[in-house]
């Protein structure tokens, strides 16, 4: 009779093989001669660069995201985006990447799509509020497949 082995089927570790693997201390994937220090630098290079795409300058944040609110619902709202866009980046805050996505302008719903993703595949944490999730899903909805298949991959990394 033979030992039947339903309980393991190949892609769990065994006891014994737990145990080996604890004396040896475990070996990760990176290759050979790169140090902490060198993983560790990269790493800054790029959580900088994503922190890049949402960093807002000191001197007009408050002022531009003022501005932002005042167009929204307005004919001016694409050219306060991208007012907002030049001077501080993409925004952050749930509330104007949502006016953002009221824009109407697809270049710039792609753009504060593709930064959040981004920022959401790296592992970081998005700030999301129930408004915006409706309004991605709202977004797969729409006549833009490409808004449409960013919106969707956004709200499964979410």
């Amino acid at each position: 009779m033979s030992r039947d082995r339903s309980w393991n089927d190949g892609d769990k570790l065994s006891f014994s093989e737990r145990d080996r693997l604890r004396r040896e201390g475990r070996r990760d994937d990176t290759p050979e001669g790169v140090s902490d220090a060198q993983r560790q630098q990269a790493s800054d290079r790029y959580r900088k660069k994503l922190d890049g795409l949402f960093s807002k300058p000191a001197s007009d944040a408050g002022s531009l995201a003022a501005a932002l609110r005042a167009a929204h619902g307005s004919d001016r709202l694409p050219d306060a985006c991208r007012e907002y866009l030049a001077a501080a980046g993409y925004p952050s805050d749930p509330g104007l990447i949502g006016i953002f996505l009221d824009s109407g302008d697809s270049e710039l719903m792609v753009g504060v799509l593709e930064a959040l993703l981004a920022v959401a595949s790296s592992g970081d944490v998005v700030e999301t509020t129930g408004g915006l999730r409706s309004q991605l899903r709202m977004l797969v909805d729409g006549r833009d497949s490409v808004v449409a298949g960013l919106c969707e991959d956004l709200l499964a990394a979410l």
